[in-house]
Parts: structure tokens; C-alpha cells; sequence
């Protein structure tokens, strides 16, 4: 996944590289074996190790990189997509306003990602279309991840009764832009201040689609959440004190959910998995689990850095510790003792020294000024098209 391609070809081209960097006989370049074996990997020792990873990460944040004490999760979904096959196309769909063979299968996602550190905390994944394959819908599974301490950040999308109620019952405050759907007077309820009041939500009598009924009915009559206005965009959020939380440094903070987006884009476009290159769904979802997996490996590396080097993860260029890992990988395999040490403590460091955020530049358009080349859209399905040739 760290490689230039990622193809079967270059992983076997990296065997036969390591085998004769040690003195030992060339392998084949063929991909058979390689492949073969890929396929008898199971997905869910994969999947274990990339939140495992992930999550111990997340909770062993260094105290500075907290928000008030609150090891802040960031909650959001992507999509990706992949080769057109009949075997994606039945379980990741394409889009329904394209024509069948026109469009690629596209999966959905929902992950929880650690602000402090940048880590996967846990993910789900569905198609993008069909019941139970919202947003909700795939953040549900996933709220059994969360733990005390912990702070749920995420968009207006997320600002559901249910969802509140079920991680007030679990001692997890939120922080959410309030929902379009939502209407706030702030003339009602327990004022804190100008545009700032306490106020009790009735449970909806429709329950979500994610929800049995019988979950739905275990939940409150009521909840208390507040929402306050800051330069008239409302929040909500389950921290009531006024005088611990001020609103203005509260909606200050929420700006740091746009860090989610900035993960997506490191994954996405970074590691190139905005495109993946399964042809068979099973395949597809290990191939996720592994870039999850390469993902916060990285991430434990930039973490190691800034604590050793008194940084803050986040501070720390993602681009550049891929590009470190990705060369120094190969020299690591043959080395050991005292070599080694001096090899990696070099790489750390040198992570630590790429730091980001610095520049100070003006906004720029979302505009590309390279043409694309000037080819046709594909406006019918590859083999009828071929057969025209």
C-alpha cells in the first residue's frame, strides 16, 4: 500500500529485491503464488489489526494533545470506488442515475478518527445505496468504540436524537452543528447567556432506520443538550457548562473537525485509495482493511516522533512520513542491534522535523490549470464499445 503502484507485481518485485539484498537465491516474478495467497488471508484478523492499532493509539494520546481533558473522536464518511466487475456491481452498486456499464461500484464509509493522533478508531463499510446504508446507519455499529473520556465531533449530519441519547447514556458528550431539519428558539429553555440556552429534546415518535423498536423504546422520553449561536451558525452539544465552555472558544474548537477531511484526503489521495484495484468485494474489503492498517502504522510513527521530539502529532506532515517509511522500509529488513536503533532514531526524527501548518497564504480556487487530455467520454459499456472499433 505504501508503494508506487501497489500492484501484485511490485510486492513479488520487492520479495525478489529483499532476497538478494540477503545473499539468498532470486525468486519467481510471477504473481500466481503471491496472489493465491493473498486470497487466503481472512478479513477479519486484518480488519482487528488495523482498529486494534488504531485505538490503543487513541488512548495512549499524550495529556497536551487533549481538548479540556477530552480525547476528542471525529465521526464522518467517505466513499471509494473500484473496478467495474459483475461481482462489485452486485455488492457495491453503482450510482443509479448512470447506465449499467457506465459507472464504477462505490462503496460508502463511516469511520472514527482520533484528533489527537490522527488514528482509525474503528470503520464500516456498506454500499451506497439501499437501506440502512446512510451515514447513521453505518456510524451505529461503531458507537460501541467510544469510552469515557472520549468527545464525539462530527457535522450537523450526526445531530440526531438517537444518536445523542444512546452516548449520553454512555457518558459521551457531543459536539454537533445543529441540524437542518432542526428549529432552536432561544427563547425557550434554561438561558446560559445572549444565544445560549439549555433546552430538553422529546424523542421523535418515528424511529430511525438503524434502530430496532425495542432499542428505540429503551431510550429517554426526553434530553437536555444546549445549543448556543456564534456568529449565526447554531451548535448543539451535551457540555452544559456555560463557564467551563464558552461558546465562542467552543465553536473555535469545532473547527477542528475539518481535520477529518484532511484524513480522508491523506488516504484517499496520498495513499491512492480513492480508486482500489479488487475485483471481487471479498478482496475489496481486505484491501481497505489493509490501507487502514498501513494508515495508522504511519500514524503511530508520527505520534512516536512528536512525543519524543516535544511536537504534536498533528504538526507533523503525513506526506512526508510516507515517503520516509516507504524508502527506509527496504534499507530496515537486513539491518539489526545497534544499526538498526541508529536507522530508525534517524527516520523518527526526521519526521519530526517535517512540520506543516506554517504557511501563511492566500485562499486558492478550486481550479486546475493542466488541461486534461482530450478524449471522449465512454458513453456506452467497454465491450459494446470495443466491438465498434
Amino acid at each position: 500500500m505504501l508503494g508506487a503502484d501497489g500492484s501484485c507485481k511490485q510486492a513479488v518485485a520487492g520479495v525478489l529485491a529483499d532476497r538478494l539484498g540477503n545473499g539468498q537465491a532470486a525468486n519467481s516474478v510471477n504473481t500466481g503464488a503471491y496472489c493465491k495467497a493473498r486470497q487466503r488471508l481472512p478479513l477479519a484478523p486484518l480488519k482487528d489489526s488495523a482498529t486494534n492499532v488504531g485505538a490503543r493509539l487513541h488512548r495512549q494520546s499524550a495529556k497536551a494533545w487533549k481538548w479540556h481533558g477530552h480525547n476528542v473522536v471525529m465521526a464522518d464518511g467517505t466513499t471509494v470506488q473500484m473496478p467495474d466487475t459483475p461481482e462489485n456491481q452486485a455488492v457495491f452498486p453503482q450510482q443509479t442515475t448512470q447506465k449499467p456499464g457506465l459507472g464504477l461500484p462505490i462503496a460508502r464509509m463511516v469511520a472514527l478518527i482520533s484528533l489527537a493522533t490522527g488514528s482509525i478508531i474503528d470503520y464500516s463499510l456498506g454500499p451506497c445505496q439501499g437501506k440502512q446504508t446512510g451515514e447513521s446507519s453505518l456510524l451505529s455499529p461503531l458507537l460501541s468504540a467510544l469510552s469515557p473520556g472520549d468527545l464525539l465531533l462530527a457535522d450537523r449530519y450526526y445531530c440526531t436524537f438517537a444518536i445523542i441519547a444512546l452516548l449520553q447514556a454512555m457518558g459521551i458528550p457531543v459536539l454537533f452543528q445543529i441540524h437542518a431539519n432542526k428549529k432552536v428558539d432561544f427563547r425557550q429553555g434554561q438561558q446560559l447567556g445572549a444565544k445560549d440556552h439549555c433546552v430538553n429534546w422529546v424523542k421523535p415518535k418515528r424511529k430511525p432506520v438503524w434502530m430496532t423498536a425495542e432499542a428505540y423504546a429503551d431510550l429517554p422520553d426526553t434530553i437536555t443538550v444546549r445549543e448556543f449561536s456564534v456568529k449565526g451558525v447554531v451548535y448543539t452539544t451535551t457540555l452544559l457548562s456555560a463557564k467551563t465552555y464558552p461558546k465562542t472558544a467552543v465553536a473555535l474548537f469545532y473547527r477542528e473537525r475539518w481535520k477529518v477531511e484532511l484524513d480522508f484526503r491523506a488516504l484517499k489521495t496520498d495513499m491512492g485509495m480513492e480508486l482500489l484495484r479488487c475485483k471481487r468485494p471479498d478482496a475489496v474489503k481486505k484491501e481497505i482493511a489493509v490501507y487502514f492498517l498501513a494508515y495508522n502504522i504511519i500514524r503511530g510513527n508520527l505520534a512516536q516522533a512528536a512525543l519524543r521530539h516535544d511536537k504534536v502529532p498533528r504538526q507533523l506532515s503525513f506526506k512526508s512520513a510516507v515517503q520516509l517509511l516507504a524508502q527506509a522500509s527496504r534499507q530496515v529488513v537486513a539491518l539489526t542491534g545497534v544499526l538498526l536503533r541508529n536507522v530508525v532514531q534517524a527516520v523518527v526524527k526526521a519526521m519530526a522535523s517535517t512540520a506543516i501548518g506554517q504557511q501563511q497564504r492566500k485562499s486558492q480556487p478550486r481550479a486546475i490549470k493542466r488541461r486534461p487530455k482530450p478524449y471522449p467520454l465512454l458513453m456506452s459499456p467497454r465491450q459494446q464499445a470495443c466491438s465498434t472499433l
